[in-house]
């Protein structure tokens, strides 16, 4: 899909005129996610247009509905009051509906069991204040009040929320404790997958190394941003990337499940302001047990 530029203006603007059945916001997010070209090189939506440029997309796919029908799981509940829910995600379950996904998420089996769940950031995430990806197994909070949501998503957006995960890496990190600095941005390769970009947005993650494995490195994280893939991509980008990592690690390390598990999770009680702090261990096929106090101790 090609356009000609015919006078001055931003490439978001440009675009909602020429594709009016579409949103703003959709067409923000695929100028930011999945790409747009301007004269062969990748934009942002504030980039300005001027006369002759051509700018190139895919063919953009009509929105379709999210599936919120209730399906009936068998959920792993750690523990849940009135103002929230904390689940222990499995493997292999994705945490709310997106374009092409066609399996249930925990979207739709939490719909099965709780009638009244926070709005959410969208209509589609009721409850959800953070996500996992599908293979990443570990704690998520669900928010069953727009209070305790609103009070979740500050915590995490202020890190006084803690969020620690184990990961199995590949090779020795070489320090016991590492910070890692760089912004994350939509790889312009390959749209699966995000990358270390100096134009893409902040992200902070905390090594620590709990556990040398032969010539590998039981990890744990510690996040301060949430950017998508944000752990994965920095260990990939440290040259230790996550074992069974089928996006950013190569054969034969990519084989297996994925080796990341959000073990803790601590946030001040959005109803009592208490802190509290929940730790679940890795599932059965994790490389490495660890004990809290391991991922506690920080």
């Amino acid at each position: 899909m090609n356009f000609r530029v015919d006078e001055p203006s931003r490439l978001d603007k440009f675009l909602a005129i020429q594709l009016p059945s579409f949103s703003r916001t959709k067409l923000a997010a695929l100028i930011e996610q999945e790409g747009v070209w301007v004269d062969g090189v990748l934009r942002k939506p504030s980039f300005r247009l001027e006369p002759g440029m051509m700018v190139s997309l895919e063919e953009v796919e009509a929105t379709r509905p999210h599936d919120l029908t209730p399906v009936e799981m068998d959920l792993d509940i750690v523990f849940e009051d009135e103002s929230l829910i904390l689940i222990n995600k499995p493997r292999g379950l994705a945490s709310h509906p997106a374009p092409g996904l066609q399996e249930p998420t925990l979207v739709n089996g939490l719909l099965a069991r709780w009638s009244s769940l926070s709005t959410g950031s969208a209509d589609y995430r009721p409850g959800i204040v953070h996500r996992l990806d599908k293979e990443t197994t570990g704690l998520m909070v669900v928010a069953k009040t727009d209070q305790a949501h609103r009070s979740l998503a500050e915590q995490i957006a202020e890190k006084s929320a803690e969020r620690r995960y184990v990961g199995f890496a590949q090779g020795k990190l070489g320090h016991a404790r590492l910070k890692v600095e760089a912004p994350i941005g939509r790889d312009r390769h390959d749209r699966r997958k995000m990358a270390v970009d100096p134009h893409g947005k902040p992200a902070v993650t905390h090594l620590k190394v709990l556990a040398d494995i032969g010539s590998d490195t039981v990890v744990a994280a510690r996040l301060e941003t949430g950017r998508t893939h944000q752990i994965r991509v920095h260990l990939a980008a440290s040259g230790h990337p996550l074992k069974g990592d089928t996006i950013y690690a190569r054969e034969p390390w990519s084989e297996g499940p994925l080796q990341l598990h959000a073990a803790y999770l601590s946030f001040s009680h959005p109803a009592t302001n208490d802190p509290v702090a929940f730790f679940v261990p890795p599932p059965a096929d994790f490389e490495h047990q660890i004990a809290r106090e391991a991922i506690e101790d920080w």
